[in-house]
């Protein structure tokens, strides 16, 4: 049954709307002016406000202000109940965010019109409200499937630390990174366009291909990709899930192979930002490691590049998407990729604590507010 709250100084019109509501089948409760009508709507949470505007103390238009701007009561429909009829005051009503006016007393017909109208709106809202927090909890679900799917972090002569954000929207960033054989370790990340089920399922599809190495050269082919090849990974991916086929999405990615014996890194990226090599601790070289090409899926039958880089020891490198460092800020710029080189260069000297402080820096650059993108960000460090 609705519940309707009756916020009114005058005795007279408080028993007249109360008797008729009743009548009307919906429970009513009745506060004798705005102060105990605030308590009573925060202890009650009722449907439907109607509010006298005229009353002492606190009028009609501060509680309609307070009840308008608490997120636990700013869904209430409210009723400001008034013998204003001056186009500025009913602005003023409006401005402070009554959902609409009754006349001072109350036609019978009116009230009764008035009252079912909002609460048909307060109804189709919760019910809008409800379905969104549906989506929300599938989303978080879905967020935390993608999470369950990414690796472990390793250690050993090569160590691999990872962080993984989802934004809001849940978006389509994934990595990997896998022995191809006792020397040869291949690591990834990518990003998919847009955000959603549809760019999360699109990630998780590539991660599961490719860790399952089931990765082909074509659709009809039945050879398959040769991991140790990043141009051909590549190449045989957009080949694989070109946007005309997969609802218009692409994907950027960075893929490359590290030979632990040789000391060498083997990579190809498709329109991702570039990896960043940092060595010699004391005075840092930073070198970025990319190469041209499409995103993935853009255009079919492209010849994706790839470079070879050598990896002095104690060197670390960073594999990121752009969810890291494009992060708005209030005066409209971009915190920007030279300053996320710049965390990058001042992290600790502490391992354990270095993904850490690039996150909490990334987070304060976001002036803590939640994230547009997903963030996604991996540390590997050669230890010889």
């Amino acid at each position: 049954m609705p519940q309707i709250l009756i916020i009114d100084d005058d005795p007279t019109i408080r028993m007249t709307l109360q008797r008729f509501l009743k009548s009307q089948g919906y429970d009513v409760v009745i506060a004798k002016d705005g102060e105990e009508g605030l308590i009573k709507a925060r202890e009650l949470n009722p449907s439907l406000i109607i509010c006298d505007w005229m009353m002492p103390i606190l009028d009609g238009l501060e509680v309609c202000r307070q009840i308008k701007s608490s997120v636990e009561l700013s869904h209430i429909y409210l009723i400001l109940l008034t013998a204003r009829d001056q186009e500025g005051d009913l602005v003023r009503g409006l401005e402070m965010g009554a959902d609409d006016f009754l006349s001072k007393p109350p036609r019978i017909n009116e009230l009764r019109a008035r009252v079912r109208a909002g609460l048909r709106l307060y109804q189709a809202t919760e019910e809008i409200q409800r379905q969104k927090r549906l989506i929300e909890q599938e989303l978080s679900q879905a967020s935390q499937y993608v999470r369950s799917l990414l690796p472990a972090p390793i250690e050993g002569s090569i160590s691999i630390q990872s962080s993984f954000l989802p934004s809001t929207q849940l978006g389509g960033d994934s990595f990997d990174y896998f022995w191809l054989d006792k020397n040869h370790l291949a690591l990834y990340l990518l990003d998919v366009s847009g955000h959603g089920v549809g760019s999360a399922l699109l990630s998780v599809s590539v991660l599961n291909l490719m860790r399952t190495r089931s990765l082909r050269r074509s659709r009809t082919s039945q050879d398959t990709t040769n991991f140790y090849s990043p141009s051909e990974v590549l190449q045989d991916l957009n080949n694989t899930f070109q946007m005309s086929v997969h609802n218009e999405m692409y994907f950027t990615i960075w893929y490359g192979v590290y030979d632990k014996q040789e000391r060498k890194l083997i990579y190809a990226s498709g329109g991702h930002p570039p990896a960043v090599l940092i060595s010699n601790q004391e005075i840092p070289k930073i070198k970025l490691l990319k190469t041209a090409g499409l995103p993935i899926g853009m255009m079919p039958d492209i010849n994706y590049q790839e470079q070879v880089c050598e990896i002095d020891t104690s060197s670390r490198l960073y594999l990121f998407s752009d969810g890291v460092y494009e992060i708005p800020q209030e005066d409209d710029s971009i915190w920007g990729f030279n300053a996320l080189i710049d965390t990058f260069i001042r992290t600790p000297s502490d391992r354990s604590s270095r993904i850490d402080h690039i996150l909490a820096c990334v987070k304060e650059a976001a002036h803590n507010r939640p994230f547009e993108d997903d963030l996604s960000l991996l540390e590997v460090e050669f230890h010889i």
